[in-house]
């Protein structure tokens, strides 16, 4: 359309030769002071990172939060403070904290990722039928099999929703963590070609954006039907 009807100026959206010509030059040459394979491994390697930490802390809290009333009493009232803060708003705090490294990048990674896995796996463990976790009880069931076994499993589907979430969450903060100080990544890519007023370049980083995100949701779609067999069997 931009280049047939000339209706979009080039310079506001690029034709399909200058993207192509874009990917090629940074998967062939470079651009931004690296390839585009050591740019999307930088980044994946921080979504992949943040979004780990996130599964580590944020699902066990959330299951906490649901089990004992307690807990939820005492922590849920500061994770309503929290929660409404934008991942962005730590950017600041995070460099701050911990420079301009990768570790402040994956610490607003972290926090974006988090809230999604906290809610979900709260919400799966307060809609487990009371049957199923009484009926448990009532057989001697030890607290922690009581958790591994039945509440876990129980709350997994609910859970996977919330890691979904939590990804796509990663993924879409990475990019303005890296608009700061950062040296590579696709963020950097995307920030250096807006500065050079290069519409191919941005829509390639673009692109890869979309491209990694869908990848490793699909990933993280096939661990699900691994770990949810039992789910899937049970519908069938």
């Amino acid at each position: 359309m931009t280049t047939a009807t000339g209706l979009v100026s080039p310079g506001r959206f690029p034709s399909p030769t200058e993207f192509w010509q874009s990917l090629n030059q940074i998967a062939t040459r470079g651009y931004a002071g690296a390839e585009l394979a050591n740019h999307a491994f930088h980044s994946v390697r921080l979504v992949v990172l943040g979004f780990l930490v996130a599964i580590a802390t944020g699902v066990p809290l959330g299951l906490w939060m649901g089990w004992s009333r307690r807990a939820e009493a005492a922590i849920n009232p500061i994770f309503l403070i929290i929660r409404p803060i934008p991942p962005l708003a730590w950017i600041p705090l995070a460099i701050l904290w911990l420079g301009l490294g990768d570790a402040a990048k994956i610490m607003v990674i972290w926090f974006a990722a988090f809230v999604p896995a906290v809610i979900n796996a709260f919400a799966g463990v307060r809609n487990i039928d009371r049957p199923i976790i009484e009926a448990a009880r009532m057989l001697g069931t030890p607290r922690w099999r009581l958790v591994s076994e039945v509440i876990a499993p129980a709350a997994s589907p609910m859970i996977f929703t919330g890691l979904r979430l939590s990804l796509q969450a990663a993924w879409t903060t990475l990019v303005a963590a890296e608009l700061v100080g950062a040296l590579v990544g696709i963020g950097f890519v995307l920030n250096m070609a807006q500065q050079d007023i290069y519409p191919g370049m941005i829509l390639v980083g673009m692109v890869t954006v979309g491209v990694l995100g869908w990848a490793t949701t699909l990933l993280l779609g096939l661990a699900e039907r691994r770990a949810l067999a039992w789910n899937v069997a049970g519908r069938d």
